[in-house]
């Protein structure tokens, strides 16, 4: 790969460029599209971690995603520098231009939209996908391929984000740059290729069967080394994208847990803290601490100077596999590329959340919820397009934006998108009417 051509201000299914009287950039064109999308709107009421108390602040996916998008900038702003520094002599001036000024637009954009294609109640409710339609087919495969199968049978959030950006909205996709599009596919790979553990690109998937012809586009586009028939090699951008969600959830969960008073701040504070010994930030972050009695302000503290620390780490991980991401050849998140220190704190952090967050009773709940309303809605739609012609079929099918009179394979992906669509209120408050509750 080249960074002079891993950028294009070209879009996927539009051939317009800015008006002579447009002032607007066209990568922030891709944020302003995706952050007024209804996608992204209604990812306020998607739950990140916990449910949505009413008189507690917690994370939901839409400032999840608006928190990660900033640390993302942050990030991308410092490695576009410095590629700028090492780079600029061999470069044109567009070149020259994109990575000093419009990097930090695209990743702000890609880690805004990363999360738009999860289904609600998270990480559980692909879990009620999967788990349905691997019942659903397990008698018979009612004349899918086993490509087309393994799109439901392997349901993931990152390939419906792409389906959403490139193909759903107005039924052309938001028309976004082939650079934004191709910074927020982590897998890209299909889904029969896809969820193999031992390889970073493939540990799960990044598009559907229904929309390869997009995926191919974009990463042909940009000249991206396709590896074989269903993937191709990562793009580089995705690094920063990934990097700065992995940080910021792993710290936050934190914090909302604390809010909720889940976990107690000494223990968040050992897990935190550990991070800056031997560091220049030390003694003042001790001294802040000290000034303060209140524990959510004091958490507050260590996850911003920890993400700023971070981000700077990523950033410079990045820079110094500049060429070893071009070829390809990075098969670690930056992350897991930390000082080894770095990634047994980070170890630890991900233990602790396991056995107290994410397995506490509150998330419990949630999710357990949530895979009953998901596999239920699945159950009573998927079911009255087999068989449309029973009474109630008939009146479920009249509630879908959709006019399922095709294959099947298209109108179980339509019925998907209808579902996934939803908020968690949404979801649940169908599941009551139609269920009579």
């Amino acid at each position: 790969m080249k960074w002079e051509t891993l950028f294009t201000e070209d879009r996927l299914g539009s051939k317009n460029r800015n008006s002579a009287t447009e002032s607007r950039g066209h990568f922030i064109r891709d944020y302003d599209k995706v952050i007024f999308s209804p996608q992204f709107r209604r990812l306020q009421n998607k739950t990140q971690v916990f449910p949505l108390p009413a008189n507690i602040f917690v994370h939901n996916r839409l400032t999840h995603s608006l928190e990660v998008a900033s640390v993302g900038r942050s990030m991308a702003r410092k490695v576009g520098e410095e590629l700028f520094k090492r780079y600029q002599i061999t470069w044109d001036r567009k070149t020259q231009d994109f990575y000093k000024f419009e990097l930090s637009d695209v990743i702000q954009t890609a880690c805004l939209a990363h999360d738009i294609g999860n289904p609600p109640f998270g990480h559980f409710g692909e879990e009620a996908i999967r788990d349905f339609f691997t019942d659903f087919f397990a008698d018979q495969n009612h004349g899918l391929s086993e490509e087309q199968l393994a799109d439901f049978i392997r349901f993931e959030g990152n390939a419906n984000a792409f389906r959403i950006l490139s193909n759903l909205y107005l039924s052309q996709g938001l028309k976004l740059t082939y650079t934004t599009l191709a910074s927020i596919i982590k897998y890209p790979v299909s889904s029969i290729k896809g969820f193999n553990k031992s390889i970073l690109s493939k540990k799960k998937s990044g598009y559907f069967i229904s929309d390869k012809l997009a995926f191919v586009k974009t990463m042909v586009k940009l000249e991206i080394p396709k590896i074989d028939d269903h993937s191709f090699s990562r793009h580089p951008f995705v690094f920063l994208v990934e990097a700065a969600d992995d940080i910021c959830y792993r710290i936050i969960d934190l914090e909302d847990a604390l809010r909720l008073k889940i976990v107690p701040y000494l223990e968040l504070e050992g897990l935190l803290l550990p991070f800056f010994e031997n560091h220049p930030w030390r003694e003042f972050i001790q001294e802040q601490l000290d000034k303060t009695q209140d524990a959510n302000q004091k958490i507050a503290l260590l996850r911003a100077m920890l993400i700023n620390k971070l981000s700077e780490d990523c950033a410079q991980i990045f820079v110094n596999k500049a060429d070893a991401l071009l070829q390809g050849k990075v098969e670690h998140s930056l992350i897991d590329l930390l000082d080894p220190h770095e990634v047994d704190l980070l170890k630890k952090i991900d233990a602790y959340s396991v056995k107290y967050i994410y397995n506490s009773e509150l998330a419990i709940e949630r999710e357990l919820a949530g895979y009953t309303v998901i596999k239920g809605l699945l159950s009573v739609f998927v079911n009255a397009r087999i068989s449309p012609n029973k009474p109630r079929s008939r009146k479920l099918l009249k509630l879908l934006p959709y006019q399922l009179e095709s294959d099947i394979y298209t109108d179980l992906m339509c019925i998907l998108d209808f579902i996934t669509d939803m908020t968690d209120e949404q979801a649940l408050m169908l599941f009551k009417k139609i269920n009579g509750i």
